[in-house]
């Protein structure tokens, strides 16, 4: 799996594990660790979480799961928009960085807009940054207008990367944001590349009948093809997320699947592209 190199100079795995609905349930939690170092023995040295996750809960168990092996993880964590002010970001780095038991993060994401100033939450972010707490920050949930916005101030253009809802059943971000996105080499982290876990939302992308087709043809799953589709694109970062060790080895293979002209072709037929600007799609 081929890094995305970040305008820092620093570099980001292409596929990662992500952890929303993590923490939330005891009795899933040794499964979850287990999820993610799985993931990790297979090179997926990427994990996103936020302190919104279980309110913190997701973060404890990445915590653990990194224990002993927290130089070879990329480690992103997200801030509420209700605390970024310029103190209020550096006390929530400083609880995430407890929970998670470590003492820095490599990127510190602004989890959606609120209505904190943009230019105050980038101070906070700058002093976490000259800190050593944090070694790159960036945003999520952010449009083109917020991106422009944003790197018009100080400390904008040192945004990384933009955490986006991004997979084949929502390609609106196509029309303007991606690419501008690899114009400015801001690379977008795909978040819930497969849908929701909800039932119905799944059966519109995985139940896809050319998808499955051309999963057929790969002697793959509806879910690989969807992934690889992804992970084929430049500066593109994908975080499935799965508390099944079975599913993340499967996650993984998809990074080796290679589709051909057909493939696409067939999925542009099976998930159209936009045909025009929308608002950003967000969960």
């Amino acid at each position: 799996m081929k890094p995305v190199q970040l305008s820092s100079g620093r570099a980001m795995p292409s596929l990662g594990l992500g952890t929303w609905n993590m923490g939330e349930n005891d009795a899933r939690r040794q499964q979850e660790i287990r999820a993610l170092q799985s993931g990790l023995d297979l090179g997926m040295n990427l994990i996103d979480t936020a302190e919104m996750y279980g309110d913190g809960g997701a973060e404890e168990v990445v915590g653990e799961a990194i224990q002993g092996r927290r130089d070879s993880v990329y480690l992103v964590s997200k801030v509420y928009p209700h605390n970024a002010t310029v103190r209020g970001v550096q006390l929530a780095c400083e609880r995430s960085l407890q929970r998670l038991k470590t003492d820095y993060l490599d990127c510190y994401l602004l989890h959606w807009r609120g209505s904190v100033p943009l230019a105050e939450t980038l101070d906070g972010l700058q002093a976490l940054k000259r800190a050593g707490k944090i070694r790159d920050y960036g945003v999520s949930n952010f449009d083109l207008d917020d991106m422009e916005q944003a790197r018009s101030l100080p400390g904008g253009k040192d945004i990384v990367t933009n955490q986006v809802l991004f997979n084949l059943t929502r390609r609106g971000i196509e029309w303007n944001l991606l690419p501008w996105s690899q114009q400015h080499n801001v690379p977008v982290m795909a978040y819930s590349p497969l849908e929701s876990s909800t039932p119905g939302e799944q059966r519109v992308l995985l139940g896809n009948r050319t998808l499955q087709a051309v999963a057929e043809r790969h002697g793959a799953t509806p879910a690989q093809i969807a992934l690889a589709w992804l992970l084929r694109q430049d500066q593109v970062i994908v975080i499935p997320k799965s508390s099944n060790p079975e599913h993340v080895q499967l996650n993984r293979k998809a990074a080796d699947i290679v589709l051909t002209a057909e493939d696409l072709a067939d999925l542009d037929k099976g998930f159209p592209r936009p045909r025009k600007g929308t608002p950003l799609d967000m969960r």
